[in-house]
């Protein structure tokens, strides 16, 4: 069975940084295409990155274009989300998903994924 771990959330002034982790245990990471997603308070999820299998795609949502990375470490099985000039709009719960299809190639919907993690909450306030 894939699980999915979130973690490194937590309360971050406006322009700080915070890098957050997704621990995939049950399945070989090298197989997974994975992405994240965000949902904050009043508004829809929304995805705002994923990462190919073989990482040579990446594809951010607009508002985090420049500043979040997304990427993989396929020896730990964990994938990265860093997260730099954060600001209050960024406030919500961050989520990792994975699915198995595809190799070059990802996208930001999120019924395509099928197995996802519990969630990591990011604050940003001064």
């Amino acid at each position: 069975q894939v699980q999915l771990v979130e973690s490194g959330g937590g309360l971050v002034q406006p322009g700080g940084s915070l890098r957050l982790s997704c621990g995939i245990s049950g399945f070989n990471l090298e197989y997974l295409t994975v992405g994240w997603f965000r949902l904050a308070p009043g508004k829809e999820r929304e995805g705002i990155t994923c990462i190919s299998r073989s990482a040579t795609t990446t594809v951010y949502e607009d508002s985090v274009k420049d500043r979040f990375t997304i990427s993989r470490d396929n020896a730990k099985n964990t994938v990265y989300l860093q997260m730099n000039v954060l600001k209050p709009e960024d406030v919500a719960a961050y989520y990792c998903a994975a699915y198995q299809d595809g190799f070059n190639a990802c996208a930001l919907s999120a019924r395509d994924y099928a197995y996802w993690g519990q969630g990591t909450r990011v604050t940003v306030s001064s």
